[in-house]
């Protein structure tokens, strides 16, 4: 099969890449940016001239691009995508409804909230992992040496590695002039989800009046194109990323200082803030996900996992990629797991950020139960969960 495939700078194209072409296909690579979302005319018209040129049967990106929906649905060629962010706003284009459109997204929740409203073109896939390669990273004596020498070594036994969202120009912390009745209903709110992992009801607790008063300070408002609401927008860009940074500050804090007060080693940070200075937490500041995370994964003795909120039910990336490592892994409970994976077997969620602490402790002192978890996540990701699998899945209607 032909595949035109439009690749840019996202997490997994590399692997994506590999998995195609593994699965025996021809692929034409066309570079694209995520700056290109607005269905500009000359933007359609140049994919639709490069579609008719190349022929392909199917046009691939990762996450999904109305331009490239545009062209395709004009030149009756078909369009699949396989959506990794979360919020994916322009998921919410009127294009998404084209004929054209084969459109996977990882979050089960979200591919129900579309199926519930008449648009089949959009299905369910969770993300994936390259065991192969990971290992194959971990494994090569060369760039051991050069981890262990680098800022990035380990230094704990606990590892995370993601954003903090604690930019002070976040949408959230943009609120300056909102009445203190708002201010409290949106604290109010936060304080509510906070407790709940598994249900996310922060957009139907957006009333009118509360995102008039937000509006004030945040213009939000959905294009033109667009059948997103300003619930969405208020709910998955401001409310659910302002709890992912407090939660993410307070369950790893409480990881460090835990561990500081015990005068053990505390927590493994890899984040873009390098302005962090917590007890028990060593900033390593960012890291190469592709190149140098898979040495954190396997040489944490437990790799956590604080899914953004925005992502309802799906399994984030970094999970995968942890699994796909060897490493252990110790997320809060989010329901695809069930999907893939089974709780005390292959994986560890936690509930609460004590439940987190508890956890952490067992596990850290029952390493043969950990290090059998560890693995059999490792065997089931090999087994059933690789790009191989999901992108041969993604395919197999058109062979």
């Amino acid at each position: 099969m032909k595949i035109l495939y439009y690749k840019w700078n996202s997490f997994g194209t590399e692997d994506i890449e590999e998995a195609f072409r593994t699965l025996g296909h021809e692929l034409v690579i066309i570079p694209w940016s995520q700056d290109y979302v607005d269905r500009d005319k000359e933007l359609i018209k140049k994919a639709e001239d490069m579609i008719t040129e190349k022929k392909p049967d199917v046009t691939f990106t990762s996450n999904y691009f109305p331009p490239i929906a545009e062209a395709c649905h004009e030149t009756g060629t078909e369009y699949v995508c396989w959506v990794y962010d979360s919020p994916h706003v322009l998921l919410y284009s009127c294009t998404t409804i084209y004929e054209t459109n084969h459109i996977y997204t990882f979050d089960r929740e979200q591919y129900e909230e579309f199926n519930r409203n008449g648009i089949k073109t959009v299905h369910y896939m969770p993300l994936a992992a390259n065991p192969v390669r990971l290992r194959k990273i971990i494994e090569d004596k060369g760039q051991q040496e050069l981890f262990s020498n680098s800022r990035f070594y380990n230094k704990a036994d606990v590892a995370f590695i993601g954003a903090m969202y604690d930019e002070d120009h976040t949408f959230f912390r943009r609120l300056k002039n909102i009445s203190g009745y708002t201010r409290g209903y949106l604290e109010g709110v936060i304080a509510a989800q906070k407790q709940v992992w598994g249900y996310n009801f922060v957009r139907d607790l957006m009333r009118k009046d509360i995102m008039d008063d937000m509006a004030r300070d945040l213009p939000m408002q959905p294009k033109p194109d667009s059948v997103a609401s300003r619930e969405y927008l208020f709910s998955e860009y401001c409310i659910n990323r302002e709890i992912t940074a407090r939660e993410r500050m307070e369950y790893l804090t409480a990881i460090g200082s835990t561990f500081a007060a015990e005068s053990r080693p505390g927590l493994d940070l890899y984040t873009g803030n390098t302005d962090l200075e917590l007890d028990g937490i060593y900033d390593h500041g960012p890291i190469d996900h592709y190149a140098t995370a898979p040495f954190v994964y396997d040489k944490a003795k437990i790799n956590i996992n604080i899914s953004l909120r925005s992502i309802h039910t799906g399994i984030p990336l970094r999970c995968f990629e942890i699994l796909g490592s060897g490493g252990f892994l110790l997320s809060n409970y989010q329901a695809d797991f069930a999907d893939c994976y089974v709780d005390g077997e292959d994986y560890v969620s936690f509930g609460s950020k004590e439940d987190m602490l508890d956890k952490i402790e067992y596990y850290l002192s029952h390493e043969a139960e950990r290090l059998e978890i560890a693995l059999n996540g490792f065997r089931k990701t090999v087994k059933a969960h690789t790009y191989i699998h999901r992108c041969a899945k993604i395919l197999e209607r058109y062979i």
